[in-house]
């Protein structure tokens, strides 16, 4: 593809950050991060954000949630905050939306246990190959050596 040697317009900006919104939702910095690779001056982008938020077209908190929502079931807490964080989600906004994923995070882990090995382990390079399976995944050791030990049904 090559890259657009003309300078973008301004009716331009707008018509992009909405067709980037129209396809999914992205984090602020996420469409900034965009929109400024597409050859938009950050002085131009940062008051079509601020009106994209007070109309509600653009969400971090939105973001956070969908995407939790569409990964929790194979990733722990601990990957989905990662992920978050790349996308450009605030800290506080991540603690705030995965407060609620940590009362269940043992069920998804047994879960993705279950649906990769469903046995205990034989032997000791089992029992690590399924830790780092877990981990791998973003589950807390406490949760995997809880699922490990045949409790994770509690």
């Amino acid at each position: 593809m090559k890259p657009n040697s003309r300078k973008p317009e301004a009716g331009d900006l707008r018509e992009r950050a909405l067709a980037l919104l129209a396809r999914r939702e992205h984090t602020r910095a996420e469409l900034a991060r965009k929109l400024a690779a597409g050859g938009f001056a950050a002085e131009d982008v940062r008051p079509l954000l601020d009106e994209f938020e007070a109309r509600t077209w653009l969400s971090d908190r939105r973001f956070a949630e969908s995407w939790v929502a569409d990964h929790r079931d194979r990733s722990g807490a601990i990957k989905l905050a990662f992920e978050l964080r790349q996308h450009g989600v605030p800290e506080a906004l991540i603690d705030d939306v995965l407060a609620d994923q940590r009362d269940n995070e043992a069920a998804r882990a047994r879960s993705v246990w279950e649906k990769k090995f469903g046995v205990p382990p034989a032997n000791p390079a089992d029992r690590a190959k399924q830790m780092r399976f877990l981990q791998g995944r973003g589950f807390a050791l406490d949760v995997i050596q809880h699922i490990l030990r045949g409790r994770g049904e509690d």
